[in-house]
């Protein structure tokens, strides 16, 4: 092969990777505003879904710890409602380490990927 065809290979691969830059570019500010918003939605309706549970829950604890309030059974009610607590800390602890991370900006990753396979594809 030629250096004159070589160049023109590069050239045209050039040309490609520039045009190319200006769709990153489009494709990475709306993947980010995407994400963006889908953190925001979420992490509202988490910090509701976590207020709303420890207001219900704290008042059921404290409704069963006021049930036995009088009875013989009083030390091992509070026990258990601690043990309940310790006990639904350690699950969510548990589920949080077993979640995937969330992927973001894969579009992206995907389009850069198969544009890289594609120059390595045309200058082989």
């Amino acid at each position: 092969m030629s250096t004159h065809a070589k160049l023109t290979r590069w050239r045209n691969v050039g040309r490609f990777c520039i045009e190319r830059v200006t769709d990153y570019s489009e494709l990475l500010a709306l993947e980010v505003e995407q994400t963006r918003k889908r953190l925001v939605r979420e992490l509202s309706a988490l910090v509701a879904l976590a207020v709303a549970g420890l207001f219900t829950l704290s008042f059921v604890c404290i409704a069963i710890i006021a049930t036995a309030w009088q009875t013989p059974y009083f030390l091992e009610v509070v026990w258990g409602v601690a043990a309940a607590w310790l006990l639904v800390c350690v699950v969510s602890f548990l589920v949080v380490r077993t979640q995937r991370p969330a992927q973001s900006l894969h579009v992206l990753k995907d389009e850069i990927r198969s544009d890289l396979d594609a120059c390595r594809e045309s200058l082989k």
